[in-house]
């Protein structure tokens, strides 16, 4: 299937207020967090659907407490660029993103990861005396 990039895109624009600032951050929260299955499904996360959540709670909870409106713009914008969410339509079961158009690799969603350790560095030893005493090399 042939992908049109700007068919998914929105529109960057100011927040009127706060109460719309408000709107749109719970909006791309919860267009996230349904998004969740897909992208455990279509990457292969090796975790549960909720540890996925989770992380992305935790993105969000990084800029909880920004208090000018022009910057919540702006994590705005980015949000808007790393999940380009096709506007609703009548078939809301078509989700379509930058991470569902696999416009992203494995490796930079597993980025967001790192306390769960995917990629192995504890099995890598720290130095080489350290190796060599536990018979790796």
């Amino acid at each position: 299937m042939a992908v049109t990039p700007t068919q998914f895109a929105r529109i960057t624009r100011q927040s009127a207020n706060w109460n719309d600032a408000k709107r749109r951050v719970l909006a791309a929260y919860r267009e996230w967090i349904r998004a969740a299955p897909e992208i455990q499904t279509m990457y292969s996360v090796p975790f549960p659907v909720s540890t996925i959540r989770t992380r992305m709670r935790q993105e969000f909870e990084r800029h909880r407490y920004v208090n000018k409106l022009p910057v919540i713009d702006v994590l705005l914008m980015q949000n808007n660029a790393e999940y380009q969410v096709r506007l609703p339509s009548l078939d809301s079961k078509n989700l379509t993103s930058e991470m569902m158009n696999f416009w992203k690799q494995a490796t930079h969603v597993m980025s967001y990861f790192e306390s769960e350790n995917f990629r192995g560095s504890d099995r890598l030893p720290r130095n080489f005396m350290q190796g060599f005493l536990e018979g790796r090399n």
